[in-house]
């Protein structure tokens, strides 16, 4: 067997410019597929991490019907007995507790709706990352008499570091809920959205705000492996009270984002079919120009008394090292490329970036560095190849040795 691996490399570099015009083929298609694929991948992480991580998380568990109208009035007891014995679970990193509401946030003459979001300042940063937000003043402590309010609601209200708000809105199970507090901190949110409503300050000083007392109205789950969501949240379900609470995945918190990702992803999938049937007419093209010019080399082998068989699977294993030094050569060529994109994402510019903005998503173009997609792309140009392999195996086998030698 060893004899037939070291005459099917030996054919391959007989005509080296037909080889490498193969090999090329492959190469240049995978390293635009990959390369495609890699953007399409990395824009939809950044779809969900500028709302998600910073907003919802991945699980979140509340009251039932909560979600539908968000009201305070739905609030339920900071009950740490709870979060531990949901903590039990090993892939639960963290649990976050909120308490959320809008109201009226006010400076001098202008004045917004907002989102006033009550948190632990120390658990709320190891999963929304605040302090990396930070771009003035400093991190909320829970003890404050603060919020940190984010840059496009602060440029609005036309506030800065030390400045004070005004808050006016409805408390809990309609209690007037007011307070004037300084600004410590202003956020920049990547999600434009978010950026022009979020206000946070320490859990104490909401629930006091809202007359909320010792209350929240949400608790985001921190995990460890987003491929098993489903399987953590049915989990926590069967440690909870469901008739009270419920626990919702972010695809169901946020039905928008998510079918705006699979329609997306769904047209992705259509250009890299395109794109792959581009490929497979290029790889068949020179497959066939290969076996018109090695016919009468073929029939002169099978005259001479090699099988048919034998000659096919040389053909097999020259076809397969094409294949996979045109998956290899694709791959390293597109590495450094997607490593550049990965740690220095493109900026979207003028009327693109405002469509990107207008659907509430950061204008940038980030591109992820997963293995899953090298493997994907590599394992379907192996089967382009190994279809194109289909004709030259079938002319073998229906060759006329006379008409052949003729030739």
């Amino acid at each position: 067997m060893n004899s037939y691996f070291k005459i099917a490399w030996r054919n391959i570099w007989r005509n080296k410019r037909r080889s490498i015009i193969t090999i090329s083929s492959i190469l240049f298609a995978l390293c635009f597929a990959l390369s495609m694929r890699a953007i399409q991948i990395g824009s939809y992480a950044n779809m969900v991490s500028n709302v998600v991580e910073a907003y919802t998380g991945y699980i979140q568990i509340h009251t039932k019907t909560y979600w539908n109208d968000k009201s305070i009035n739905k609030a339920f007891d900071y009950d740490k007995t709870l979060i531990k014995k949901i903590k039990e679970s090993p892939e639960i990193i963290n649990i976050i507790p909120r308490l959320e509401d809008f109201c009226l946030v006010s400076s001098g003459n202008k004045t917004k709706g907002a989102m006033i979001t009550g948190i632990e300042p120390s658990i709320e940063n190891k999963m929304t990352h605040l302090e990396k937000k930070l771009i003035k003043g400093e991190m909320l402590k829970s003890d404050d008499r603060a919020v940190l309010i984010a840059q496009q609601l602060a440029s609005f209200l036309d506030i800065d570091v030390n400045d004070t708000i005004v808050l006016i809105g409805q408390g809990y199970h309609g209690m007037s809920a007011y307070d004037k507090l300084p600004v410590k901190g202003i956020l920049h949110f990547p999600s434009p959205e978010l950026d022009k409503m979020m206000i946070y300050m320490p859990l104490n000083n909401a629930q006091n705000m809202f007359s909320c007392y010792n209350k929240i109205t949400s608790l985001s789950v921190q995990i460890d492996d987003l491929d098993a969501l489903k399987t953590i949240s049915k989990k926590i379900s069967k440690k909870i009270n469901t008739t009270k609470y419920e626990v919702m995945t972010w695809d169901e918190l946020l039905p928008t984002l998510n079918q705006q990702i699979e329609s997306d992803n769904a047209g992705g999938i259509i250009m890299l079919i395109i794109l792959y049937i581009i490929i497979g007419f290029g790889v068949f093209g020179t497959v066939l120009m290969m076996t018109s010019e090695r016919k009468r080399e073929f029939a002169v082998m099978i005259a001479l008394g090699m099988s048919r068989l034998k000659l096919m699977t040389i053909l097999f294993i020259e076809m397969i090292y094409i294949g996979i030094i045109g998956i290899i050569s694709g791959i390293i060529f597109s590495i450094p490329l997607i490593l550049f994109g990965h740690y220095n994402p493109i900026p979207i510019t003028g009327d693109a970036a405002q469509t990107f903005i207008n659907y509430g998503i950061e204008p940038v173009m980030p591109i992820a560095w997963e293995s899953g997609y090298f493997i994907n792309q590599s394992i379907s140009v192996i089967i382009i190849v190994l279809i194109a392999i289909i004709f030259p195996i079938g002319s073998i086998l229906k060759m006329n040795i006379n008409n052949a030698l003729k030739e």
